[in-house]
């Protein structure tokens, strides 16, 4: 789009040693809430990353906070500068596998996201399965999505997606490809939130469809991504290694 576009990035501790000179790393992607958002949000879950890998409970992993854009993971036109779906899928994961030692394969990279991000990552890992082997949606508004998908793709009287742009229809569309790549993602949600019940619908949802997933309710949590990984965040953390190590054996 002609403008930069930031993001964090958490490298594991022994990333620079000389020992590790020639190592790769698996990456998971932490999309954002809010909108517009900013690649500042919910890089404190770095923490939980870095105190997980240093107490042996997961494997060093890079993580990578970018930035989705005006209308946060979406690709929006109507929007200046409105494509964050294309300039993450097409630009900085790319730029990532490029500038550090990653392991540049579906086999070694996640994505997961809370809120907004939340619904970005179940967008994005039915479109683009092909990218992903590890994958956790977190705390999405799938009842705001559900009324897209009821409108023809308005979310409000100003926002327009078009038709088939919302996570019910690209599950769907996803769940009927005979070539897709396998996906089990992790739906996880604070139960006191007021996006707790739509994601119990969606999770149904994806029974119905034959799409595999595992459930995250953190208890006693509303819509906050930080308190959830407090009492829960190593199940999270520990989905992603074991699909990693999973994948990766072979």
């Amino acid at each position: 789009m002609g403008v930069p576009v930031g993001y964090y990035i958490y490298l594991p501790p022994g990333y620079y040693q000389q020992e590790n000179k020639n190592r790769r790393y698996p990456v998971v992607y932490n999309l954002h809430g809010g909108r517009p958002g900013g690649e500042y949000k919910m890089i404190s879950i770095h923490r939980f990353v870095d105190a997980a890998i240093r107490a042996g409970k997961i494997d060093p992993v890079i993580y990578v906070f970018p930035n989705g854009g005006p209308m946060s993971w979406y690709n929006y036109p109507a929007f200046k500068q409105g494509q964050g779906e294309d300039v993450f899928i097409k630009e900085t994961i790319p730029h990532i596998d490029k500038q550090y030692r990653t392991i540049a394969r579906r086999e070694a990279r996640g994505l997961q996201g809370y809120s907004q991000g939340g619904r970005g990552t179940t967008r994005i890992m039915f479109k683009y399965p092909e990218l992903f082997g590890s994958v956790a949606p977190g705390g999405a508004g799938f009842a705001t999505e559900k009324r897209i998908q009821e409108n023809d793709g308005a979310e409000s009287d100003v926002i327009n997606f078009g038709s088939g742009y919302n996570t019910w229809d690209l599950a769907k569309k996803y769940a009927q490809r005979k070539d897709a790549p396998p996906l089990h993602p992790l739906v996880w949600v604070g139960a006191e939130e007021e996006n707790y019940q739509s994601n119990l619908d969606f999770m149904d949802y994806l029974k119905e469809l034959g799409i595999p997933y595992d459930k995250l309710v953190a208890p006693g949590i509303g819509h906050h991504a930080g308190k959830i990984y407090e009492i829960r965040g190593d199940i999270i953390l520990q989905f992603h290694n074991a699909n990693f190590k999973r994948m990766l054996a072979p």
